[in-house]
């Protein structure tokens, strides 16, 4: 067998083994200074995909920026005094000249178009050309703000609290950096006032910084839990090393390959280093044999040599199974999921050949009594004596002589999970992947309980009519899409061409509100067009109309990032264009457009995936174990452990977001490690103990309290070690970390039980059903 050759060789030239370890290490370090990240959402998606096409497109065509970050002031007083408008002014050009800031079409008091009339003349202008000071021009200034649909919920509240400023940014530029300038600026101002900084390039770039940093802080953490981990079990510096030792050679080759085939680091692919160092966590089936092994066999080099041929075959099984699961990724659209599941399966691959060569070889070279010799009986369910040992084989006992109570057990466990499955919500929002404790979160819900929102899309409608916005049928049309919308609770406002022809409108009768209705024939509508586009801002009117005529948006604010949100606009959108005018068709596009496709691709990516993987595994454990029936045994308590897991999360209310979606296709691969082992040693230890005619009772009893007094204990310390290197996960900021560390303990630890509770009983009772395992 060739990986049994390389234990040999290991073990003959263990000096060797260590030295080309060290030396290819050495060499997959050389890229690493070359590593570049990519933190950027939108890149899951490629450039070619039609949601970025559509929405480049839009953009292009109404001069839209793709990023904009919301800057809100808040004074519970009123912020409609001269005071805190002079502040305002001041922050507003501070902004202003912050490198990634586009200057010119930044939406303040001071520079938002406002349309009035004086004597009988349409004045259009900035709102706050300059600060009210008296009582009169205060009183005008609120007044303008309360009369204006273009202004009000938009710029401020309706109770004059709060006031936003709109940051467009620079394509290319950092929603961070520029963020974190914003706040040091308000951080300077002493008034009542406070301030609010939101948006999503805020919590896109934000995320993707500190999922970084965050994986820099706990992977040394979870690095040193694990090794504290490992001496308590086996007293050992040494082996705690080792383990230590081969966590960062696969991580160190894993990345150097990665970054030497010109491929950045995203922010899925910044999680790798811990699921490999807790992967690398299934070695301690290898020192929990050597420990009993070398208590039972005088001789280094004969136990080594036993140790990997007991547990050789279940390594390799669970290492197969664990990149296969991670492998499936490969086959997903998502680039960045692609590269992560590459990234780890490549590393799972180089963990398990460091378990044949460089675990053999250190545990060849290290000194005696470097570990505590675990020395028991070779014989007999005895092998493991303890408070541990003993109750795991108590645990057993009670499966093997009731098998149906705890199958029924387990069979009323899966009716439960399964109903609560069955309440999952699929949602995404990336403002919620912040505790709600962070300056980020809290500043999002204020400001979209105050105004329209922060989550912008865009409703462009096209014409096959030329100059079809000209006319009053599209503008009714406009209005008539806007009215459906502004119906949805998540709808906070809309705005279109429709707005600002229903202001010019008014202000041309006196600013009547009687007259805030569309114009009524083409050459009214064509000359309140003319006169915006000479008189405003020209990105004002850009950004509803393009200069055709036959193209108009409709920009919609929506009080949530929920995917969920979006999801009720398109289907409102809908009906509008059921009922639309023969010609004109709607196409949605934004940001929050953007977040909704982004959503159901990578949700519906990992439902593949997870479907494919379900296959995957199971073809797997029948070749592991040249027997269907065996394979189904096996099955069982990963299939439970995965439905369990997912009852909780049906059962707490936790939506199904993108961490558990990526965590539904690797829970398979790493969960299915535990039964592999239990099998795998049983079938070893009854093929030893009855090699002849087909097993009592009592020999399959024997066996199986055998295995889970002994590798049971394996199981077990490998699931706690597990647990332990992503608990660390559980105290992080971002809530993704919170949901993987939780989700992934949950998992081992559940998969380790129910395979140490539930196989025994399962194998007991359909012990005449299953193939008889040969002597080894």
């Amino acid at each position: 067998m060739r990986s049994f050759s390389l234990v040999r060789f290991s073990v003959d030239h263990p000096r060797l083994v260590l030295f080309l370890t060290a030396a290819l290490t050495i060499l997959f370090l050389l890229p690493l200074p070359r590593i570049r990240t990519d933190t950027n959402p939108k890149n899951m998606l490629p450039s070619t995909s039609a949601v970025r096409v559509t929405n480049a497109e839009v953009e292009r065509t109404f001069g839209l920026y793709e990023d904009v970050i919301v800057v809100g002031i808040r004074n519970d007083a009123g912020l409609l005094n001269t005071a805190t408008l002079d502040r305002i002014r001041e922050v507003t050009e501070a902004i202003l000249a912050i490198p990634g800031v586009a200057a010119e079409d930044v939406t303040a008091f001071s520079s938002v178009t406002n349309v009035t009339s004086e004597r009988g003349t349409i004045v259009i202008g900035p709102l706050m050309a300059k600060t009210p000071r008296t009582p009169e021009e205060l009183a005008s200034f609120r007044q303008a703000l309360r009369s204006n649909r273009l202004l009000a919920d938009r710029m401020v509240s309706r109770d004059g609290k709060i006031a936003a400023i709109y940051v467009p940014l620079e394509p290319g530029a950092n929603g961070k950096a520029v963020a974190d300038r914003i706040r040091a600026i308000v951080g300077r101002e002493r008034g009542s006032e406070r301030y609010y900084v939101a948006g999503d390039p805020v919590a896109r770039d934000t995320f993707g910084v500190e999922m970084f940093r965050l994986m820099g802080l706990f992977s040394p953490i979870a690095g040193a839990i694990m090794f504290l981990a490992v001496y308590r079990m086996f007293r050992s510096l040494a082996l705690a090393a080792t383990m230590m030792a081969v966590a960062t050679v696969a991580i160190v080759m894993s990345l150097g390959s990665l970054v030497a085939l010109g491929l950045p680091i995203h922010i899925m692919s910044s999680m790798a280093p811990v699921f490999l160092m807790a992967i690398a966590t299934d070695s301690i089936h290898i020192f929990n044999e050597y420990s009993f092994r070398r208590g039972e066999v005088a001789d280094r080099r004969t136990a080594i040599l036993s140790t990997m041929e007991a547990v050789g075959r279940p390594v390799r099984g669970t290492a197969l199974a664990t990149a296969a699961g991670f492998s499936v990724l490969l086959l997903m659209n998502i680039v960045p999921v692609r590269i992560f599941g590459g990234l780890v399966a490549f590393g799972t691959i180089l963990l398990r050949v460091l378990s044949f060569s460089f675990i053999p070889a250190v545990l060849m070279l290290l000194p005696e009594g470097a570990m505590r010799s675990k020395a028991r009986p070779a014989d007999g369910a005895a092998a493991g004596d303890g408070p541990a040992a003993r109750a795991l084989r108590g645990v057993a006992a009670a499966g093997v002589r009731r098998p149906r109570v705890f199958l029924a057990v387990a069979g009323v466990l899966a009716v439960l999970a399964g109903v609560g499955a069955s309440r999952i919500v699929v949602n995404n929002n990336v403002v919620d992947w912040f505790r709600s404790s962070s300056d980020l979160w809290q500043a999002d819900h204020v400001l979209n309980a105050a105004l329209g929102g922060t989550s912008v899309a865009y409703i462009e409608a096209t014409s096959e009519t030329p100059e079809f916005f000209k006319t009053p049928e599209g503008l009714h049309a406009l209005d008539v899409l806007q009215r459906r919308l502004e119906r949805l609770p998540v709808v906070g406002r809309t705005f279109s061409l429709a707005d600002y022809m229903r202001r010019i409108q008014r202000v041309l009768h006196d600013d009547d509100p009687a007259w805030e209705t569309l114009p009524s024939d083409p050459e009214t509508i064509g000359q309140y067009v003319f006169i915006l586009a000479g008189a405003a801002r020209a990105s004002d009117l850009d950004a509803v109309v393009d200069p055709s005529l036959e193209h108009a948006n409709v920009i919609v604010q929506l009080r949530t990032w929920d995917a969920s949100a979006m999801r009720q606009v398109l289907d409102a959108l809908k009906e509008v264009q059921a009922a639309a005018p023969p010609g004109l068709t709607f196409t949605p596009a934004g940001t929050a457009y953007f977040n909704l496709v982004w959503n159901d691709e990578v949700l519906g990516d990992m439902i593949r995936g997870f479907s494919l993987a379900l296959v995957v595994v199971f073809v797997l454990l029948v070749v592991n174990f040249r027997s269907l029936r065996w394979a189904i045994v096996g099955y069982v308590p990963l299939l439970l452990t995965v439905l369990v897991i997912y009852g909780v999360i049906g059962w707490v209310g936790k939506e199904f977001d993108m961490p558990i979606a990526v965590l539904s296709c690797l829970s398979l691969g790493m969960a299915v490690d535990f039964p592999i082992h239990f099998i795998a040693r049983f079938q070893r230890r009854l093929g030893e103990r009855s090699p002849g005619g087909p097993p009592e009772r009592g020999e399959i009893a024997e066996a199986l309290l055998w295995v889970v007094a002994r590798p049971g204990r394996g199981i077990l310390r490998n699931a706690v070690l597990f647990a332990a290197a992503f608990s660390v996960m559980l105290f992080a900021p971002l809530t993704p970390y919170v949901t993987v560390g939780a989700f992934i303990v949950a998992m081992m630890l559940t998969s380790a039980l129910l395979t140490l509770a539930l196989l025994p009983a399962l194998i007991v009772a359909l012990r005449g059903r299953l193939p008889r395992p040969g002597a080894p």
